[in-house]
């Protein structure tokens, strides 16, 4: 202040600029802050090593907080700082070194005469900039100046001159930039020297931390989830947050209001519309209302919307002036989000009826390019359905609505297709819409109609590679539409290949759904002929196409009893390359292939199966449409034939938010299953039996499903002490020789009382080689009751000797809790009751008996195993590595260490040798 009354004492002739104009002292004047400003210490404490370098600058986009953040640091730097803000464009090289000079002055910085003050306000002598850097270099301690709204400054010369006084200056002056722009110094040099010190719009932008802060010196207080969102909605940007917080404390409901606010209609708008949009050339505002209908863009997309050619200066342009255009890399950009909402509002107002034009042309563009996403979702703005339905199918990627992350997004938007657009295209997707939703009736309706259409040959013709004078005009005219860039596969000849491989799909998926095999088998045999006639591209693009009609038609094989030809299709769709596109129907695909497991008496392969199942989706966080798959009810028979019914209860809970129409009628069938067998080992005979009524929609009968509903129908007779009307069931199903009923089957004949219709089931399964322990073991355990009735206990001992080694390795306990309380008594027997002990049976019987001796305690078991814990144990016994028992049971070497964990604290060690002895110490290896 001192240094400016001086000035009051000297002629006026020094207080002018060379234009004769007096120095405004406003803009010599640090920027007040507001009494809501925050000050953020990680971004002070960066500008504090503005004083170790000779340049800073803070640049960032309008309204990003860089003149407040750098007048605040000033105000608490505790020397002088001279500050001149450029508020025009360049007047010329004398006016701007002029207030240089004055903004020096004015901080009390004393300049001697001799140095002068340029006379012409389009030139500097450079003798005058030496004597300045000469002055400079030589104070004890740096003269600070800041250099606000640099950005203005767009002479070269201007910006030689500045970097000429920088640097001979030396350590006598720290140059502050704050600018929009990159300035025209060579930034380069001060970079490599690490002589430069930068913060960006990217440093500038608030945390969500910061922003709760900001909203509460406005007096408003968010919850956190609202204030991410906001931050994220504004992107940090310091004047949109401070907007909206003065606009939401008017309202009452501050929260909604800033969560559901209209930014094209905010103070917002009012701002970036004249800070950024109107700040640039008329053509350059064009271009951004154009690129707004889009997420992202690029140079050629940015010329097909605009008919324009060579804008790609203008978007690099754009993004190195922070005007709210952000660089995604590889000559991709896209627009901050409220600046983009802004544009779109103004578009409406200012060009009526173009955004759906614009909408249309992103989208034979980038369905050109190969971005068939985007090209849906803008073919569904600009209401050309047609156009949507014809790209989706002629991608080959009708399979998308069933599988992966985009289907829930897929069926959303094609939900808002009308019955009013024609052609094959739009039916099949209707259809696909249809029965994913399972409404297998109409979705077969608009397949027959799709059919009908194709042989008529109907199929519009290709969409046009360019238009001329495309779009409705506005103020700025006739616009053409400029031909989009041609990516390889992008446009196919017209070709109905693609429609009739795409209803082949639908069709296997109804078959599946209705249980029609000879129908899948139809579809197949019509995929197969039509691959030789599809792009090989589009295949290898779509893998899910091929791993869904695999799986629908295993799983219809599956349903007809056809296990063998079923596991090649079922091996086959989980064998495809592996992906978020295909994990669904891979995790499909092992659910039934467990399933055959199990029902041929493989419980452990079968639980391995149905973990894998779960894995494929876990890993990509995947839900199913429909809920828990095939693999969970699986995993519940298995807990049953385990006789772990909590947890088999648990899975089973699991399933029942997937509601009351399954996939299709072999998960159906695998539900009711593993529910009426539970209920059957939990004492309820009757709800077991009412389970097995519940209707499976197919349209043909299930052998498999037909004799496991008779059986549990039996049993559940049994069960109620009618042995006669279990015979009658019995006698009405039309058991076709399948060794894999055999054993449950003669099981229940012979508690019927028909010994030898139950030995003569048993003598069918002699000679088979695929019949797992759950089959063998309940084999045996009814000839070890035959020769029990017979008198020959020996024999009946050696039978069920034979079933307990069997089972001891899958923890079968469910076949000898159904044997019957006879069978159990033989085991009570030193050798039977080892082979029983730990697993079957508590405790150590070997003591048990012996004279003179009590029986000594079995070891303590906090909590029982699971059956996967015990697997995993086993093959820790062993000496199998982590990854090594990883690849034997097929799951990641993360979840075999959660086992282990689980293993050790079960058996209260902390090692491998110790869980290893307990576990031989309690028989349960």
């Amino acid at each position: 202040m001192a240094a400016r009354h001086e000035n009051t004492r000297r002629p006026a002739a020094v207080y002018v600029d060379p234009l004769g104009e007096p120095f405004l002292q406003t803009r010599f004047a640090l920027p007040a802050r507001p009494a809501t400003f925050l000050r953020r210490r990680r971004l002070t404490e960066h500008l504090d090593q503005a004083l170790g370098t000779p340049l800073t600058m803070v640049n960032g986009s309008a309204g990003a907080g860089k003149t407040l953040l750098v007048a605040d640091w000033a105000t608490r730097l505790g020397q002088p700082v001279a500050w001149f803000t450029n508020e025009t464009e360049d007047q010329g090289c004398g006016v701007f070194w002029a207030y240089v000079l004055q903004a020096l002055r004015a901080a009390g910085l004393p300049l001697p005469a001799e140095i002068g003050c340029p006379g012409d306000a389009g030139r500097v002598e450079r003798t005058l900039l030496a004597r300045l850097a000469d002055e400079l270099s030589g104070r004890p301690r740096p003269a600070v100046l800041v250099l606000d709204e640099f950005d203005r400054v767009t002479t070269p010369q201007i910006a030689d001159q500045l970097e000429f006084v920088l640097h001979h200056a030396g350590p006598g002056l720290r140059l502050i930039l704050v600018t929009r722009t990159e300035p025209l110094l060579p930034l380069h040099r001060y970079r490599a020297a690490a002589a430069m010190t930068e913060i960006r719009d990217a440093e500038l932008a608030f945390t969500a931390d910061e922003a709760a802060a900001l909203l509460e010196r406005h007096g408003l207080r968010l919850s956190a989830d609202a204030t991410r969102a906001l931050v994220e909605r504004t992107r940090g940007w310091a004047a949109g947050l401070r907007l909206c917080a003065m606009a939401a404390q008017q309202h009452p409901d501050p929260e909604t209001y800033l969560a559901d606010f209209e930014a094209g209609r905010s103070t917002i708008a009012d701002f970036l519309l004249a800070e950024v949009l109107k700040r640039q050339p008329a053509r350059t505002q064009d271009l951004l209302l154009d690129v707004s209908v889009v997420e992202r863009f690029c140079p050629g997309l940015a010329e097909a919307l605009t008919g324009t050619g060579g804008v790609e200066p203008e978007l690099a342009g754009l993004h190195t002036q922070n005007a709210f255009v952000e660089d995604l890399g590889h000559s991709w950009y896209r627009l901050h989000p409220l600046f983009g909402e802004i544009l779109r509002t103004h578009l409406r107002v200012r060009s009526p009826g173009l955004e759906p034009e614009l909408h249309r042309r992103a989208a034979r563009w980038l369905r050109a390019s190969g971005s068939l996403p985007e090209a849906l979702a803008h073919g569904a703005a600009a209401g050309d359905w047609e156009f949507a339905a014809r790209a989706l199918v002629d991608d080959l990627a009708i399979g998308q609505l069933f599988t992966g992350l985009r289907a829930d997004d897929l069926t959303e938007l094609f939900a808002r297709m009308g019955p009013e657009v024609p052609g094959p295209a739009a039916e099949l997707v209707r259809a696909a819409r249809d029965l994913a939703g399972r409404d297998v009736d109409r979705g077969l309706s608009h397949l027959r109609r799709a059919e009908k259409m194709l042989r008529a040959g109907e199929r519009p013709p290709a969409e046009p590679r360019a238009r001329a004078g495309g779009g409705p005009r506005d103020e700025r005219g006739p616009r053409d539409e400029r031909a989009p860039r041609s990516a390889e596969g992008a446009h196919e000849p017209p070709s109905d290949a693609a429609d009739r491989l795409s209803r082949a799909l639908l069709e296997a998926l109804a078959a599946r759904l209705t249980g029609s095999p000879g129908r899948a088998e139809k579809a197949l045999a019509e995929a197969v002929r039509l691959r030789g006639e599809t792009p090989a591209h589009l295949l290898r693009k779509h893998p899910e196409f091929t791993a869904l009609l695999l799986t629908h038609l295993g799983s219809a094989r599956l349903w007809a009893g056809r296990f063998d030809e079923a596991r090649d299709a079922l091996a086959q769709a989980a064998g495809c390359p592996g992906g978020v596109s295909t994990a669904l129907p891979r995790e499909d695909s092992l659910g039934h292939l467990a399933l055959i497991d199990y029902l041929n008496g493989w419980p452990g392969r079968a639980e391995r199966q149905a973990l894998a199942a779960l894995e494929e989706t876990e890993q990509f966080g995947l839900g199913r449409p429909s809920g828990p798959g095939l693999g969970q009810l699986v995993l519940a028979a298995v807990a049953v034939e385990r006789d772990d019914l909590a947890q088999a209860r648990r899975l089973l809970d699991g399933t029942a938010g997937s509601g009351t129409v399954p996939l299709d009628p072999v998960t159906a069938a695998g539900r009711s299953l593993a529910t009426a067998r539970l209920l059957l080992a939990r004492g309820e005979p009757r709800a077991a039996a009412a389970a097995t009524g519940l209707a499976v929609p197919a349209l043909t009968a299930s052998p498999w499903a037909e004799v496991h509903t008779a059986l549990v129908t039996a049993a559940a007779q049994l069960a109620e002490g009618r042995p006669d009307c279990a015979a009658k069931v019995l006698d009405e199903v039309p058991y076709a020789g399948e060794p894999a009923y055999a054993a449950e089957l003669a099981r229940v004949r012979l508690a019927a009382g028909d010994r030898d219709t139950a030995i003569g089931l048993l003598d069918l399964m002699g000679g088979q080689d695929n019949l797992g322990p759950g089959v063998t073991v309940r084999a045996a355990l009814v000839r070890a009751r035959v020769a029990q009735d017979e008198g020959d206990d020996a024999a009946a001992r050696k039978l069920l000797a034979r079933a307990l080694l069997e089972a001891r390795g899958e923890r079968l306990r469910r076949p000898f809790a159904e044997a019957g309380p006879r069978i159990r008594h033989l085991m009570d027997t030193p050798p039977l009751q080892a082979l029983a002990a730990g697993w079957l049976v508590p405790g150590v019987p070997a003591e048990r008996g012996r004279p003179g001796t009590a029986a000594e305690p079995a070891p303590l078991v906090v909590e029982e195993l699971s059956g996967r814990e015990r697997e995993v144990l086993g093959r820790l016994a062993q000496m199998m590595s982590t990854e090594e028992i990883a690849a034997d049971l097929y799951v990641s070497v993360n979840t075999v260490k959660t086992h282990l964990k689980s293993v050790y604290r079960k058996l209260g060690v902390n090692r491998r040798g110790d869980a290893v002895r307990q576990a031989r110490e309690r028989g349960l290896v």
